[in-house]
């Protein structure tokens, strides 16, 4: 029977494992990676002109409809967050560690803090992703222009694939920053690799606190600045839909960021962020039955 030779890797965390940082690192190197590039699309697209003074006027209109839109909101979830940050760190005093069994009093704040990390994360892919939105919109116009100088569909395109290339290089590199940055730390400073998933179950559920309040408060205000100004303005003033003199179509724009790029940004990290935690957590339950 011939013997395995040569060097052997072992993925996993603790003394019985060599390696487990080949899988972690390179996913941390490509996350920071994927930020450099957001920020270079990001500065891309803001250096773009954002068109006549008409123009800036009402885009800036609702860039700080949406921005104090979120602040707001941003005020009651952190009070939120730390209630629900208390509240589990509470229930889960004395569990049971799942590597032995020892009933761990640090064991709330262990999962809490990835807790934390995680509604970070969420609100920051959200709200970066809002404000590009908000700065690229005037932008694309003007630059689909055709009388403008380089002005065209192609040059439209290229500045909207920019921005929507910050949100979407924002909320993968985020959440895989987070992920794997708080892996490594848990893991260097001693845990168990099972304990470590259980700890980073608060990962997911943190940005789930920001991405579901999000979603639903940004979708209840866009339905409601859409329902507010096509009564004022198709029923009471007679006059057609996204009519510059309906002043409500201001707000209905600002909630059109808010909900469904904001919001839809802020689902996106908590569903990369806890789906591999699912994964992991289910790896190790099939590998603990065989």
């Amino acid at each position: 029977m011939s013997t395995v030779t040569g060097a052997i890797f072992a993925l996993t965390a603790g003394s019985a494992g060599n390696a487990w940082w080949i899988t972690v690192l390179p996913a941390l190197i490509a996350s920071i990676f994927g930020l450099v590039v957001m920020s270079y699309f990001r500065c891309a697209v803001v250096k773009e002109p954002e068109g006549t003074d008409e123009m800036k006027e009402l885009a800036k209109s609702i860039h700080d409809g949406a921005v104090n839109f979120l602040n707001t909101e941003y005020k009651f979830l952190a009070a939120f967050v730390l209630f629900i940050f208390v509240a589990v760190s509470c229930l889960l005093i004395g569990s049971e560690r799942p590597s032995d069994g020892f009933a761990l009093q640090e064991f709330g704040i262990l999962t809490t803090l990835p807790l934390l990390f995680g509604a970070t994360l969420s609100a920051i892919a959200g709200y970066q992703g809002m404000d590009i939105a908000t700065l690229a919109n005037v932008r694309t116009t003007y630059a689909c222009d055709p009388e403008t100088p380089g002005g065209g569909i192609n040059k439209g395109l290229g500045v909207a694939f920019k921005s929507g290339a910050v949100m979407g290089l924002g909320v993968t590199s985020l959440g895989l920053f987070g992920i794997s940055l708080t892996y490594m730390i848990y893991i260097a400073a001693g845990a168990a690799e099972v304990d470590t998933w259980q700890y980073l179950s608060g990962f997911g559920f943190g940005a789930s606190c920001i991405a579901l309040f999000a979603r639903v408060g940004g979708g209840v205000y866009t339905k409601a600045a859409d329902v507010g100004a096509d009564l004022v303005g198709k029923v009471e003033a007679g006059i057609p839909e996204d009519h510059p003199n309906n002043a409500a179509v201001i707000a209905d724009n600002v909630g059109d960021n808010v909900g469904d790029v904001a919001g839809m940004g802020k689902y996106l990290t908590f569903l990369l962020l806890l789906s591999p935690s699912n994964l992991f957590r289910l790896s190790l339950s099939r590998s603990s039955l065989f």
